[in-house]
């Protein structure tokens, strides 16, 4: 019994020229789920810029002009509302305050931050776990809760021999502790995650290069560790010049306000005076410094949002 050509020839391996391989997620459900997402993104961009627009177009605007066409492209910029927000509500000197306080409190923040986490992330030791949790757990702990303790608290360090003076209430030294005390459960927890991503390789390396451990996390591990920590000294930056809460409770003297308590009593006098263009001059005051951060790191800050993801 003989077999035909056709019969003996193997099955080929290669797709008809005229069939399409269907790649996955480019059907109808694919291109749906594309467009939501872009349509979601695009909806989210519009809600968060345009404010921001319409804040910094009417801080150029004259009173009368804001009050007629409130959505309208001001007719020339009217300097004078920045010279009399700097200036009539004392905003230049809450500026500087703010400056001051979150210079320190940040650095702070970050330098113990770091080595905090650095510690538990790469080294095993008793309570390793236990320390974890408790920076874990104070995520949960309300600000609120903890305004009347602080308070007691932040006003007993006053009476401390010698470094009395330093602190109390007051003090730009006492509101940047009490910033860092409240930025350290997160930021403990963020960079311990990222920590454990970078290679073992490279701090074994180190060791055996005679780095001690102090010289292993400055020289190697931190600057490893820059992407994540960019991003989250810009997160931590954004949350100190923001805070109103906190100070209000420490910083009762007139002069030693920070810029989010200069902007509430701005709010209120322009709102008696109905000086409006001179509220929204304050806001883009307060506005720049986050904008131009923000501008000078946002490489650095994809870099460090997306590194763990990416190892």
């Amino acid at each position: 019994m003989t077999t035909t050509q056709a019969e003996t020839r193997e099955p080929s391996s290669e797709a008809p020229r005229n069939h399409r391989v269907r790649e996955p997620g480019v059907g109808i459900g694919g291109k749906a789920i594309g467009l939501l997402n872009g349509g979601f993104l695009l909806f989210w961009a519009l809600i968060t810029t345009l404010p921001l627009l319409w804040a910094i177009l009417s801080s150029f605007k004259t009173n009368g002009e804001f009050r007629t066409n409130p959505t309208g492209l001001p007719s020339g910029i009217e300097w004078t509302n920045f010279a009399r927000a700097w200036n009539a509500a004392n905003i230049g000197q809450y500026f500087i305050n703010s400056v001051i306080v979150v210079s320190m409190s940040l650095t702070l923040t970050m330098l113990f931050g770091a080595m905090g986490a650095y510690v538990l992330a790469r080294y095993d030791f008793p309570g390793n776990r236990l320390v974890y949790f408790i920076f874990v757990g104070g995520l949960m702990l309300p600000v609120f809760l903890a305004l009347v303790p602080m308070f007691f608290v932040v006003r007993n360090t006053g009476n401390i021999p010698l470094i009395g003076g330093l602190l109390g209430l007051n003090s730009y030294l006492s509101l940047a502790l009490v910033y860092v005390a409240f930025s350290m459960p997160f930021t403990v927890f963020f960079l311990t995650a990222f920590f454990r991503t970078l290679p073992n390789s490279v701090a074994e390396a180190g060791i055996m290069d005679g780095c001690s451990h102090f010289s292993l996390f400055f020289r190697i591990m931190l600057p490893m560790a820059k992407p994540g920590i960019i991003s989250l000294a810009l997160f931590n930056f954004l949350g100190h010049w923001n805070q109103y809460v906190l100070p209000l409770v420490i910083m009762q003297d007139g002069d030693k306000r920070v810029l989010a308590q200069g902007l509430g009593t701005l709010a209120a006098n322009t709102g008696f005076r109905a000086d409006y263009t001179a509220l929204f001059a304050g806001l883009v005051i307060a506005l720049l410094p986050v904008l131009i951060v923000y501008l000078l790191f946002q490489r650095q800050v994809q870099a460090g949002l997306t590194a763990g993801v990416l190892k």
